[in-house]
Parts: structure tokens; sequence; C-alpha cells
């Protein structure tokens, strides 16, 4: 039963004096829990308690609703009872260098481990040399030199002695020492005084050289063996030296690391490769340059080898480490590699290895925003495969997109243990659950945040506690309880709903923060409901534009919406035109033609291809009941087209079905309807009027259309009763329904909307089909059937000719509507 509502119906008042303080002041600012989201609070703490694989949590849910400041409040208290995890340090791996080793030490102990591997080193290069340049050690080498010199000359005296005797001697060449024949005064035989000698003595000649060669020969490598003899007893000098620098800083080292086998192991790798590399540090002779004229930088000798990076070190973690990546590209959440260029080249090493977010969030927690995520090129699937593999594994994407490969580290995979939040549009997370095979293996929590709550006493208080906390943060006026009020009913707005509540508090801070400014402005020491509804009707202002534009064309007469008067076959529908920002109201003119013929009802905007499957559904569900109520004794004859007039957009949803419904009848019975009315509201097959969406808009819209042309009292809209539910009106159209300046019908059914437009009865079908005289429908169904009536053939004519002129008349109607 169609009824007029009262004001007290069209809007949801919040009293002031129910809570019970003068100012914000007065109140005990709470922990800041997060308000309204018992369910996604509860989803998160089951997510983050369980350890096994894959339950990673995907908080959803609309912008503004806290998705992030409840993520990072629960991760915070979780956090704070963990212990602070591992650090992590890659080192030299001495037995493959391409591939760094990865180590874990306790907390805070990888610093203090590169700090000692520093220490070591700057030690041993003073301390190294210092033993090399000692007399001991000077003494030992001249002894082990000075006899194999001595042994080197007794060797040769004996050979040099028996080649004299034989009339030769040792002489140097080229190629090393050689026995040459000489004469009695010790000078060389040349060849010419060779060749005058007779043929006896030079046989003889020839035979003594080549044994005294032989000789030779056989002494020589006598020598080169205890010439590396000589060598191994100068490095095991060396070594043994070295080792008394070096052994005793190591072993220091090792009984301050003995618990970690990985350490020892590498203390010991580097001790034998600074007694393999002991020349590295002894003073350096400077080189000469390679091209003449040209100083080169002087080349140090390297001892990165040695030093330790620590590529995560939690020496100031209170617990688990939480990390909120900003911007997760690959390398920032993977690591990365870096390079340094010398002379055109391109060089690393594995100090140069740097921690990602998985590095740093390790042992601990790391939220991530969705959308950023996807963003990022190989991001995605670089977190699912250290997600599945357990790992976090450095490795240069771009390799497989080059044409040649390089060469370069590959350091050794560090295992992860990491709960991961990904927070996101609810658009995003279901779209990834759909189209992606591993994400529901991945992140098996859904945390979903809603955009609104129950409408409580506990919900309002909190309401106020919230706004008192963003006073007391940002250090702004503070709200007396008619400002807290204001800014409970704005939440409600916001809801779209008088039992519910918005919990989008981004929103809510916002107009916090622009009624202050109000109120700072007016020269005021409290926040006032005057200044948070200043505050609300400013920030309209800014945004409403277009509104303004489309309002004036109407006042022009350019767009035509009637508001007064009636009219047959025309009708003032609502629809609501969402700018991203800011939505509001249009009125628009809806009109429908009937003429004789066996088309039905052609949606002409279909026919153009303006309109969507919602709408298209609607015009046949219009079409459907039309059908139920005129064509129970015979099919219906007629041919009717309806459109939106002046529009030049597409047009989507099924609101203005019951605005079609009414346009459709009034032409057809020729009964003028009310323009003064603007309707909203869906139907079904049974002629049940059904909810729609942008109620408060679509009001709003209407009325302002009127307030600028004058509001008589005949003004109104006709909404669906299951709509009252989302009435959350402004206080002026709340002040003039209260007037009796504008009027809001609510209807159950179809019919109830038509009888206020016509001004008459709809009529109801008695028991054989027919409809009462002197009623709505009974003057459709009169029509109806006069319609029939002319289409039937008359006598003579051919069934097939009727048949031929009705496609064609329903061809033309088509061609009319495209």
């Amino acid at each position: 039963m169609a009824r007029v509502l009262g004001s007290d119906e069209i809007f949801r008042k919040c009293d002031p004096a129910f809570f019970g303080f003068d100012n914000t002041d007065d109140l005990v600012i709470h922990d800041g829990a997060t308000i309204g989201q018992d369910k996604a609070i509860s989803a998160i703490d089951f997510g983050l308690s369980l350890s096994s694989e894959g339950f990673n949590i995907f908080a959803l849910g609309e912008s503004g609703t806290g998705k992030m400041r409840a993520v990072k409040l629960l991760i915070a208290e979780r956090a704070a009872e963990q212990k602070a995890p591992s650090d992590w340090c890659y080192i030299y791996n001495f037995k493959d260098p391409d591939a760094p080793s990865a180590i874990s030490i306790e907390p805070g102990r990888g610093v203090e481990l590169q700090k000692d591997m520093d220490d070591l080193v700057r030690s041993l290069r003073v301390e190294i040399p210092k033993a090399f340049e000692s007399k001991d050690y000077e003494r030992q080498r001249g002894l082990i030199i000075d006899e194999f010199q001595k042994r080197q000359k007794e060797l040769f005296t004996g050979l040099e002695e028996e080649a004299l005797a034989k009339g030769f001697a040792l002489r140097k060449a080229p190629t090393g020492l050689v026995i040459v024949p000489v004469k009695k005064a010790g000078e060389p035989l040349t060849e010419e005084e060779f060749s005058e000698l007779d043929e006896a003595t030079r046989s003889e000649i020839d035979k003594l050289g080549k044994d005294l060669q032989e000789k030779l020969d056989d002494l020589t490598r006598v020598v080169k063996s205890e010439e590396k003899g000589i060598k191994e007893q100068l490095i095991s000098l060396d070594r043994q030296i070295g080792l008394g620098a070096v052994g005793y800083f190591i072993e220091e080292l090792r009984e301050k690391y003995s618990k970690h086998e990985t350490i020892l192991a590498y203390l010991d790798a580097v001790k034998e490769d600074m007694l393999s590399h002991l020349d590295d540090f002894k003073p350096q002779d400077e080189q000469p340059a390679p091209i003449p004229f040209i100083k080169m930088p002087k080349q140090e000798v390297s001892f990165a080898r040695y030093s330790v990076n620590v590529i995560v070190n939690n020496s100031d973690c209170k617990g688990a480490p939480i990390i909120i990546e900003s911007n997760p590209t690959y390398l920032n959440i993977s690591g990365r590699i870096e390079y340094k260029m010398q002379y055109g080249f391109a060089s690393t090493d594995f100090t140069m290895i740097r921690a990602g977010s998985l590095h740093k969030a390790n042992g601990g927690y790391l939220v991530i925003n969705a959308l950023d995520l996807l963003k990022n090129i190989f991001a995605y699937d670089g977190l699912k495969r250290a997600i599945k593999n357990r790992e976090i594994k450095l490795e240069d994407v771009w390799e497989q997109y080059r044409l040649v490969s390089s060469s370069t580290l590959k350091p050794e995979a560090i295992p992860l243990d990491v709960k991961i939040v990904l927070v996101g549009h609810p658009y995003i997370y279901y779209m990834l659950y759909n189209l992606d095979p591993d994400y529901k293996d991945l992140f098996k929590v859904k945390a979903d945040f809603d955009s609104m709550m129950e409408l409580t006493d506990e919900a309002v208080k909190k309401y106020a506690y919230f706004v008192a906390a963003c006073q007391a943060e940002e250090k702004l006026l503070p709200f007396d309880s008619t400002g807290v009020a204001r800014v409970v009913e704005y939440g409600v707005r916001l809801a779209g709903h008088q039992k519910k509540i918005s919990t989008r508090f981004s929103d809510i801070s916002d107009l916090v923060r622009e009624s202050h400014y109000w109120a700072k402005k007016a020269g005021a020491i409290l926040i006032t409901g005057e200044h948070v509804t200043r505050a609300v009707s400013e920030k309209v202002l800014r945004s409403n534009r277009i509104e303004e534009k489309l309002r004036e064309l109407m006042i022009e007469d350019v767009l035509i919406v009637d508001t007064s008067g009636s009219k047959p076959g025309q009708v003032n529908g609502l629809a609501v035109l969402d700018m991203g920002d800011y939505s509001f109201g249009k009125p628009s003119r809806i009109t429908a033609s009937t003429y004789m013929g066996r088309s039905g009802v052609v949606n002409i905007e279909r026919e153009t291809k303006m309109s969507g499957k919602i709408h298209e559904k609607a015009i046949m569900i219009l079409s459907s009941y039309l059908g139920s109520r005129f064509a129970q004794k015979k099919p219906l004859s007629l041919s009717a087209s309806i459109t939106f007039e002046q529009l030049y957009e597409m047009v989507e949803g099924d609101s203005a079905t019951c605005a079609e419904y009414y346009a459709l009848i009034s032409s057809i019975s020729g009964v003028s309807l009310k323009q003064s009315f603007a309707v909203t509201g869906s139907m079904d097959q049974n002629g049940d009027v059904q909810p729609i969406g942008g109620v408060n808009e679509k009001i709003e819209g209407f009325f302002d259309l009127c307030r600028l042309r004058g509001l008589d009292g005949m003004q109104g809209v006709i909404i669906p009763r299951r709509n009252i539910i989302n009435l959350m009106l402004r206080h002026d159209v709340v002040e003039a329904v209260r007037e009796n300046k504008f009027v809001i019908h609510a209807i159950d059914r179809v019919e109830e909307g038509l009888e206020i437009l016509a001004g008459m009865p709809a009529g109801q079908m008695n028991s054989i089909g027919d409809y009462p005289e002197g009623t709505l429908y009974g003057l459709v169904a009169q029509r109806l059937h006069k319609m029939s009536e002319a289409l039937k053939p008359k006598k003579g004519e051919d069934k097939n000719s009727s048949d031929e002129d009705d496609a064609k008349q329903k061809s033309g109607d088509q061609e009319k509507g495209a």
C-alpha cells in the first residue's frame, strides 16, 4: 500500500545528548583498536597464529576501511611477543668464488663478525710484514740460502777442476753453463784453431768434451732438484712465520665462534688462503707503467674476500621484523647484486649483494599492497616462487632476455620463514583467486573488511572515540556533542542505510580535518554541528561543477524536464551519475509511443546499441508483465517504443522499469501523468516493486531542480517501500518534507505509483479477465481491443497477406528505431 513518508522516516537523527560529554577533550582515548571489523580482525589473527605452509593473508576491502592500519596494529602486537630472528651474512666461497656462501648468526652478531674480520685483516697487514722483517726470519732464510749456495759451489768446483785438468773450462752461455776447450793460457779454443788440429786430437777433444758435458748436465739436474727443495724450505719457512702471525688471531676467532660450525669452517678456509697468499700482506713494490708517460693509479691488493657482507642486521630489532614494502619491485623484494663500472667494464663481488624485503622480513612479517605488486614486472612471480620453494634465491631475471649470456654471481639461497600479508581491493582478490591456479595454495586466509557496520549504541560511542583520537593525534580543535552527532549522521549517510554506519574511516578523518578548518576560520574554540555541516556542503561544492551545469541546462529548458502539469506517455525518471569522487542524481524524461502493429515493445536504446544487458532485461520483464495483465484472452496487438529523451550515453540498470511501465500505460490509455513527480524503482514479472541503488542522490537531484523552479507542495518522488531503510537525506530536503513542500511516496506494487501519477484507480481484473470501467487498466484494455480488431483481416483478405503486412510493419519499426 502506497504511503507518504514523514520527515522522521527519511533521516536517522543522532541525539547529541546521547554522548554525555561537553567536548571530546573529556574523553579518554582508547588504544586505537580497529572499529567494526570483528570478522576481518578474527581472520587476520587466525592467519598470523597459524604457521602452516600457505596460510598467508589477503586483506581485502574498499579504500578507506582501515585495512592497512588494522594489519599493522595486529602484526605489531604479535611481533612484539616474538624473538628477533638471526642475522644473515654472505661470505667468500674459497672453493667456488662465483657462489658466495650464506651464514646465519644470532641477531646483532653479524656486524660483530664483520668487524672481527676487518680487524683481522687490519692487524695482519701490520703483523705479517713485521714478522718477515724480523732478524730471526732473515737468519733462518740466510742459513737455507747459504747452505744451498755452498752445496752448489762444491758441486761446480769439482767439475771445474776436472775440466781444467783435461783442457776444458766452464763458461756461461745464453742457454746456461757449457763445457768449452781451452788453450794452456786458459783462453777458449777458436774454431780455426780447432780445425788446424790433427784428426786424432780433435776426436780426443770431442770425446772428453762430451763426457764432461754429460757430467755437467747431471750436475745441473741435481742443482735444480736441490733448488726446488730450497724453494719448498723457504715456502715452509714463510708458512711457519705466517702461521705464527695468522694462527694466533684465527684461534681467537675460532674460540669466540666455537658454536658455529659454518663459521669455524670459514675461518679454517680463511687461514689456508692467507697462508697461501702471504705476499699480498707484504709491502708491494710500485710496478712500472705499462704505457710510457701515462701514470696509472696504484693497484692495491684486494682483501675483500676476507670481508663479511651483513645483508640483514637485526641488532636493533625488539621482536620479529615488520616490513611494509611501499615499492614492491622484483629487486626490492628479492634483493639485488650491484655492479661498479671501472674503465668501461662492470664488475661485482659478494660484498655488493643487497638484501630485499624478503631478507629483511625473514622470521617476521611482510606487508605489500597487492595492486603495487601486480604493476611491477616479475615481482608477483618472484614472490610466489619464494613462498613455494621456501627460500630466497638471488637471480638475474633479465638474463634470459639477453642475446649474450654473461657470467655473474650465484649466491647460495637463504631459507625463508615469513608471513606475507597482501592488502588490496576485492576486485584484485577475486581476479587472482579465479585466474591464478597457485594463488589459493599460497594465500589461504581471506580477511574481508566491510565498508559498514551495525548502527548500535556501542558503534556510536566508538565513533566519538575515533573523532577524539583524530583530534588529539593532529592537535585539532575539540568537537562538542553536536559536532560528533553530525559526524555520526554523515557516517550513516555514507553507509546508505539507517541501521548501518560507515567504516570508511579515511573519509571520516577527512571530515574531522575539514570541520576543524571551517571552525578555525570562524574563530570558534569548539567544532559544532554547524561546522561539520559546512564542511560537508563545501566538499560537495568543490566537486559538483558538472551537476550544476546539467541543472543549469534544465532550468534554461535545454534539457527538457517538466516539474509541473501533466502529459500522456511521459514520466520523469531518475538516474545516478557517478563521477568517481562524486555522484549525483539526474532527472530524465522517459517517453513511450504506441501504435497499431504486432512488433511488441521496442527499446530504442537497445536498437541503437546504447542499452546495457540489465536494462534490456528490464524491458523484457516490463513486456512480460504487460502481457500477464492484458493478454489473458487474446495476444497483444501492439507496437510501442520506449526511450530516454535527450540521452547521449549508455543506459544501464533496471531502476527505471517502473517509470517506463507508467509511460507505456499512459501512452496506451491516453491518460496524462503528473510531471511534478519523478519515479525510481525496479519491478519483477509479478508487478512487485524492487529496491534500487542511489536513492538519496536521486531524490536530492529532483528536489534541487524543483527548489530552483519553486516548491509548490505538489512536487515529489515515488520510490520503492523497501528503500525507506536507505534514506538519509539532506537537511533541506527533510525540512521541505516536514513543511509539506515536497512529498515522498513509498510503494510496494507498480499499480500504486500509477494511481498517484494518473489520479485515478488502476483497476483490478475480475474473474472473467476484464477490468472495471472508469479505471486506468480498463482504458488500456479497451484501446488494446480496438487495435486488435483493427488488425483483424477483412472479409476476402488473405491471412498470409496480412501477416506479410505485419512483418513489413515490424521491419519499419526497427528501421525507425535505428
